[in-house]
């Protein structure tokens, strides 16, 4: 009787074992199945680091969420020292440019296009002298490469990159090669005016790297013909041209322009200095403001050079003997004819009253233009602007120099600070000398750009940091488990 109890007693046991586990174990598995769930991106992304590195390889610094590992160790002297949230992160922007260098050999486009886009970044930013010494060949061949092959947008990214080339270059063989190398690609780039941004990146570039490399009158002239053609064509009978929008005449007037300030104990041809002056005349009639604005600085830089003073003396010093006195009277008339009537066009645009739906800033900005304009075509006063650098001023007395400080100014856009503060090229044309310098060992401050790129979860500065912290984190465990491990062994 005793051991039939005893054995009722097992089997109850056993029963009630296994409806225990029955029970716990579907729990067991259940938080052990959304314990995995949790960590399942994190074990995605180690087990497909590999494979999308490979498939990344050639385009990492763009568009790749793979970024080299952080040694614990200190970094190289060219490395430099950004403070994002208290830590110091380091970046070798040579590696970085050799990066985007290689993706311009890329067959696909796009990866092109964000190469070009990162060494306009870089460029504009900082002046690269060094790394401009050793790639020079090399970045002239790939953007030529971009402007024969690449896209409207792959042509204008590579056109604005070698304006940025030829400034850090400066003066010299390089600046001239630029020029010689650039100048027929560019032509027939420039021959159908289709893209509007890309005319503009073309005509910008084409008027600094002659700036910049043209030293001989035949160069500079070279290049205000292909730009004058662009919103001036010379047609034939019976032939027909798209006409260039308003923004393609303000770069085109602009950078012939800026070519004009350069044109110091030489001048014009005296027929084609009067066509130009006839249609700047028209142009003064079109409803944009813009136009108008740049027309305006073109024909007071034309008058403060003495060019119309010019025109009439080769006119009246003519010995030629086929020239009757009656044809010279004629062109002296017409000329005269020409300067009053864009005297009264500058005097009317002075004191123009804003139409309907005309924009407050832009008709603020054209008539104080074309005061300074009329001033000056009326009693020779020159605009004096002054406008601050760091803690240095940067002061103009004439157009020509007005003129090239806006170019430039608009051509640099955000990096035009830091250009003038380090590049000698341009404070010899401005003749600036930045009192302060940054000492030697002083500590950066950051720009914007940096800072953004800092405080931005998905940048490449945070991955990085997050990676090499994670290395930290797990080689911090290791040590701490050695030590335990160790400890307890002693104890035993």
């Amino acid at each position: 009787m005793d051991k039939l109890f005893s054995d009722s007693i097992n089997n109850n046991n056993k029963k009630n074992s296994l409806l225990l586990c029955c029970l716990v174990i579907p729990l067991i598995e259940f938080q052990l199945f959304s314990f995995l769930f949790c960590f399942l991106p994190f074990f995605q992304d180690f087990f497909t680091m590999g494979k999308r590195s490979s498939q990344r390889k050639n385009a990492a610094m763009l568009d790749s969420d793979e970024t080299s590992s952080f040694s614990s160790s200190s970094s190289t002297a060219q490395s430099d020292m950004l403070m994002c949230s208290g830590e110091e992160v380091q970046i070798d922007k040579e590696t970085f440019l050799d990066q985007c260098l290689d993706s311009l050999y890329e067959k696909r486009g796009s990866t092109r296009e964000k190469a070009l886009t990162s060494m306009i970044e870089a460029f504009n930013s900082i002046v690269h002298h060094e790394y401009v010494e050793k790639k020079f060949a090399t970045l002239l061949d790939r953007c030529l490469n971009s402007i024969k092959k690449g896209t409207s947008k792959e042509i204008a990214l590579a056109s604005r990159f070698i304006g940025l080339l030829a400034l850090t270059t400066g003066c010299g063989d390089r600046a001239r090669e630029i020029l010689e190398e650039l100048v027929c690609p560019i032509s027939e780039a420039i021959k159908s005016p289709v893209d509007s941004l890309k005319i503009q990146a073309l005509v910008d570039c084409l008027a600094i790297i002659t700036f910049v490399g043209g030293e001989a009158p035949e160069e500079t002239n070279k290049s205000m013909e292909l730009m004058w053609q662009v919103i001036h064509p010379k047609l034939g009978p019976n032939v027909s041209s798209a006409k260039p929008s308003s923004p393609i005449i303000t770069a085109v007037v602009s950078a012939w322009s800026l070519l004009i300030t350069s044109m110091d104990g030489w001048k014009l041809d005296s027929k084609c200095l009067q066509e130009c002056i006839a249609h700047f005349s028209t142009l003064l009639d079109k409803d944009d403001r813009s136009v108008r604005i740049a027309v305006g600085e073109a024909l007071a830089l034309i008058a403060e050079l003495g060019m119309l003073e010019n025109i009439a003396d080769e006119a009246n010093k003519s010995s030629d003997i086929y020239i009757d006195e009656g044809k010279k009277s004629r062109e002296l008339a017409h000329l005269h004819g020409l300067r009053s009537k864009v005297l009264n066009q500058v005097r009317s645009l002075s004191i123009e009253a804003g139409g309907k739906g005309s924009a407050k800033k832009d008709l603020n900005s054209q008539r104080n233009t074309f005061q300074n304009v009329q001033e000056f075509l009326e009693y020779g006063c020159s605009p004096q602007t002054s406008m601050k650098i760091g803690g240095d001023s940067l002061e103009t007395t004439t157009w020509s120099e007005l003129i090239q400080l806006k170019f430039i100014k608009r051509f640099l856009g955000g990096g035009f600070v830091k250009h003038m503060q380090e590049n000698e090229f341009l404070q010899d044309v401005f003749s600036f000398t930045p009192k302060k310098q940054m000492f030697p060992g002083a500590v950066r401050r950051i720009t914007q750009t940096e800072k953004r790129l800092c405080k931005s979860p998905n940048s490449v500065l945070n991955k990085a940091r997050t990676r090499y912290l994670n290395q930290q984190r797990m080689l911090s465990q290791d040590r701490d488990v050695g030590h335990y491990t160790a400890g307890g062994g002693d104890e035993a």
